[in-house]
């Protein structure tokens, strides 16, 4: 993980240029039809063929669209049938605006899948005293509370705490529709669009999850 000194001054030195790129992109070569499908930020290892794969890492990753995700996403209006972010949003400074943007983006009827760290369950089991849930990532802590400011915090890399009344919130407020949690980890209300991102997904805890995954529509009169 890049430390925060940095990762700072890579954003410093490069995002100027990815909103550039990213404006280019948009006006240029984005598509217009309505039926595409978007991956933000694939990073190393999680890049899906046959869909536009936008990272704001071009370097040590892989990516369709060099962009910065805290701008506004480079796609046009009611464009993309569906979207797709795995742990992803939870580095992103406003998930109100995120949200914004994707249904911007999305055509009535697109769907987005999202799946961030499951604060639901952290909390759940650091009520429980449950110390083995968490990990000792990124810090070798000892306590329950230590590990559970890890899980939550990361660092200082996580910006938001994920919870699903949190996102069904935001979602409804902007205007998604049957925004529902996927449990397990490996469902989706969607499998003809979602099944290729399920391969990249992981997960052993079924009864309390690391990842919290939701899935929302934009509704089809937006």
């Amino acid at each position: 993980m890049m430390n925060r000194s940095a990762k700072a001054a890579f954003y410093a030195a490069c995002s100027p240029v990815m909103k550039i790129n990213g404006m280019l992109y948009r006006w240029l070569r984005a598509p217009q039809a309505g039926n595409s499908r978007v991956q933000l930020g694939p990073g190393r290892n999680n890049y899906l063929p046959g869909w536009i794969n936008i990272d704001a890492n071009m370097f040590t990753g892989k990516c369709d669209v060099w962009a910065d995700l805290r701008n506004p996403l480079p796609l046009a209006n009611n464009s993309i049938e569906a979207f797709y972010s795995h742990h992803v949003v939870e580095h992103l400074p406003s998930l109100e605006n995120h949200f914004r943007e994707v249904f911007r983006c999305l055509r009535p009827g697109g769907v987005y899948r999202v799946g961030a760290p499951n604060g639901d369950s952290a909390i759940r089991k650091f009520v429980e005293n449950d110390i083995a849930w968490f990990s000792e990532f990124p810090e070798n802590r000892r306590s329950i509370g230590g590990r559970f400011e890890n899980f939550i915090f990361c660092r200082g890399e996580h910006l938001t705490i994920f919870t699903h009344s949190f996102c069904e919130e935001l979602m409804a407020d902007i205007g998604f529709t049957n925004i529902r949690r996927c449990l397990p980890i490996k469902e989706t209300h969607f499998p003809d669009i979602f099944h290729s991102c399920l391969q990249k997904e992981w997960e052993s805890d079924f009864e309390a999850p690391h990842t919290l995954v939701i899935e929302a529509v934009k509704r089809a009169s937006a």
